[in-house]
């Protein structure tokens, strides 16, 4: 055998490699969303979206730019907008069940009132999203994505498997993480500790350690050994400010909504949204990733 013919070998054997993560998580992705669209059943719209998000994630370490791969990429980064809208909604009020069950456990039949008036309208929300999700969910993971989807295996993968390493990917997703976690480290310790710049950092911090969980488990395939560990090291840090994340956004949702519309009275209104506010600090001040002085 030629060298130039081993070089071929490797690069199918790359290729192949590819293939059988890709599909996997194709299959996975079109399975769950069909799952999803009879009955919206939590879990299968979450897989859905976990694995639409990983195939996302391969194709940016194979096409960056989204030269070759821009239709695909377009189609499901638009099934994962609809999947995380109703998702992030089953989120939401599976978690204001729990307060409002908790409200009625202490007697505090006002908060529990308001708790249910939130559950209320989330759900209307939420029902708008599960009609889009079902209007379009099945154009983005139909026949007409199965054709796209073949001719990128048979056309253009191959080419590039064999120009990328998911390690240099790694890598540079390790020193971006760094970079955003100096930023808040340098926000903790001047006047602006607790402002929404703040916050808004720490997210920008949370959707970096997204990345590397995800690349970590979608691509462990095509990385070395010191990296395998890293799929469950940054599923911790991206929990933890999640955490931090997911209640500023309830407490920013309960303000959109607004009071009168809720129904609640002022005295119940400003209680429970100050208490939520400082949930938000408590769990700003004692995250364990980025410390926060004194701490």
């Amino acid at each position: 055998m030629t060298d130039l013919q081993v070089v071929k070998e490797r690069q199918i054997s790359k290729a192949r490699q590819w293939e059988l993560a890709l599909n996997k998580l194709y299959i996975n992705f079109c399975d769950y969303s069909k799952d999803a669209l009879e009955a919206f059943g939590d879990e299968d719209i979450h897989q859905a979206r976990v694995n639409c998000r990983k195939l996302l994630t391969l194709l940016s370490i194979l096409d960056p730019e989204h030269l070759v791969t821009a239709d695909l990429y377009s189609t499901f980064k638009q099934a994962q907008k609809r999947l995380g809208k109703v998702r992030d909604a089953d989120v939401l009020i599976e978690s204001f069940k729990d307060r409002h069950h908790q409200a009625k456990e202490a007697g505090e039949a006002k908060t529990a009132k308001l708790l249910k008036a939130v559950i209320r309208h989330q759900k209307v929300k939420r029902k708008k999203y599960r009609k889009k999700l079902a209007a379009g969910l099945p154009k983005l993971s139909g026949q007409a994505l199965n054709g796209q989807w073949e001719a990128f295996l048979s056309r253009d993968l191959e080419g590039l498997a064999a120009k990328k390493d998911a390690n240099v990917v790694m890598r540079e997703l390790e020193v971006a993480f760094e970079q955003k976690k100096k930023a808040c480290k340098t926000l903790f310790k001047g006047p602006e500790a607790e402002s929404k710049e703040s916050f808004d950092a720490l997210h920008e911090l949370r959707i970096a350690a997204k990345e590397l969980r995800y690349t970590a488990s979608a691509a462990s395939f095509a990385l070395s050994q010191k990296f395998h560990a890293h799929e469950d090291i940054y599923k911790e840090i991206q929990e933890q400010l999640g955490i931090i994340n997911d209640k500023r956004v309830w407490l920013e949702i309960l303000q959109s909504i607004g009071r009168e519309e809720l129904g609640a009275g002022r005295k119940v209104w400003t209680e429970f949204t100050d208490r939520l506010g400082a949930e938000v600090l408590e769990a700003l001040h004692h995250n364990e990733v980025v410390q926060f002085p004194g701490n």
